[in-house]
């Protein structure tokens, strides 16, 4: 079936995250502004400068078998997790490619990492060097390559029309959905499971993100340590997990008669072309992607009400997209509401916009924006960019069609901006 231009549905969602082991308790952490920071208590940590983090509620061996979590990395099992919940969500179940009731040639998975498998490499090089060459895992590939959890999710919803794995450091979840959304659009696939994960909580991770100056060293306030854009904002806080949702063609949802939580609009793709790390300090970037995604959709301006910010709390980066939704929007952004989530969550990095494109969708499905915790004072240049969340969550306009962003930013420039509207 070829077609262009196909209307993209969500009818699925699926999470495992600092605030709880599936989409529900982590919305219902989100909209209380409970934070899932924490200190970290690995005999590692005591060495190292930074000693917090946003470790997962649920350890995935409370989730799947042993024998299957042995030949998986820890970002695969966190991916397979919200891939499952995700999928039956959908309506969808193990079997269904089999069965017929979903054509598993029109079925694709696109399940980015920023990092891939780099605890699998890391834990099997010092099983190298202190057992030898006959101890080393004969998983370790499959484990350690960075398409592997979007492979094994894959191989769970029988995918044929393409499974694929972005990596655009932390804009790659973002990335991943953009991609998926697209196969919809132009007649690659009818449904694509799409997302993020990331666990990369282990001691080198750890130690040069700290000595690179990137990370906060609040260790005595783990909880109130990630705080975008509070004037004594330090750096972001590493976090784990995976965030999943399953896109349709809304033909495809239609005709099996799904829920559907939202419209998944489209997605505005840029690069700074600035340097490896730090974001073009006046957004231009940023707004260029933005500007791509209007040029691209038919969204109307007027109806974003909503943008869950890429937000990380570092001094850069917190500003300078604030200035390119100004620089695009104007006074519009006036009007939106604006948090960013990662001041509970942590920064999932490749992980963080999948977790937040559901954070996106819920907020549109229960008109309902998330707080963005720990702005005990406001940096003026926030201030007078946008209009922050803080405290409490905000109801969101409760009549006619509204939309939201959820903007992604990673390493080497990279910007996603993707659109989520009612239906």
């Amino acid at each position: 079936m070829s077609s262009t231009n196909r209307t993209v549905v969500v009818t699925g969602i699926g999470a495992t995250t600092p605030l709880g082991g599936d989409a529900t308790s982590t919305w219902e952490g989100l909209v209380a502004g409970r934070s899932g920071v924490g200190p970290l208590e690995q005999e590692w940590a005591a060495d190292q400068a930074v000693r917090i983090a946003a470790q997962i509620a649920v350890e995935p061996s409370e989730v799947i078998p042993r024998p299957q979590a042995r030949r998986l990395d820890r970002s695969a099992q966190f991916a397979l997790i919200a891939a499952k919940e995700a999928w039956a969500d959908a309506g969808y179940t193990e079997t269904s490619a089999d069965e017929g009731t979903v054509d598993a040639d029109r079925v694709g998975a696109v399940i980015a990492s920023g990092i891939g498998g780099v605890t699998t490499l890391l834990n099997q090089y010092d099983v190298l060097r202190e057992k030898g060459v006959r101890r080393v895992s004969p998983h370790t590939v499959p484990m350690l390559m960075p398409n592997g959890p979007s492979a094994n999710v894959g191989l769970y919803v029988g995918a044929r029309a393409g499974v694929h794995t972005p990596v655009s450091a932390c804009a790659s979840g973002a990335e991943a959905i953009g991609y998926a959304i697209e196969m919809i659009r132009t007649g690659r696939a009818d449904v694509v499971i799409a997302g993020g994960t990331e666990a990369a909580i282990h001691p080198l991770p750890i130690a040069a993100f700290g000595n690179m100056m990137a990370m906060s060293k609040n260790n005595e306030d783990p909880q109130g340590a990630s705080r975008p854009y509070d004037t004594g904002r330090d750096g972001f806080v590493l976090g784990e997990g995976a965030g999943v949702v399953v896109l349709e063609s809304a033909e495809h949802a239609a005709a099996r008669g799904a829920r559907v939580y939202a419209e998944a609009v489209g997605q505005g793709i840029s690069a700074d072309g600035h340097d490896i790390v730090q974001p073009e300090p006046g957004g231009r970037g940023i707004a260029h992607a933005l500007q791509n995604l209007l040029d691209r959709t038919d969204l109307d301006p007027a109806e974003i009400v909503h943008v869950n910010a890429h937000g990380t709390s570092t001094p850069a980066g917190d500003i300078a997209e604030l200035k390119a939704l100004r620089k695009v929007f104007g006074d519009d952004t006036d009007h939106f509401a604006v948090s960013a989530t990662k001041s509970m969550t942590g920064h999932l990095l490749g992980g963080a916009g999948g977790v937040e494109t559901v954070a996106t969708v819920l907020a549109l499905y229960h008109r309902v924006a998330p707080p963005t915790i720990n702005v005990n004072d406001l940096d003026p240049e926030a201030e007078a960019n946008a209009d922050i969340v803080r405290g409490e969550a905000r109801k969101l306009p409760v009549e006619g069609r509204i939309a939201a962003l959820n903007d992604s930013f990673g390493f080497g420039g990279h910007n996603v901006v993707l659109a989520f509207r009612t239906v």
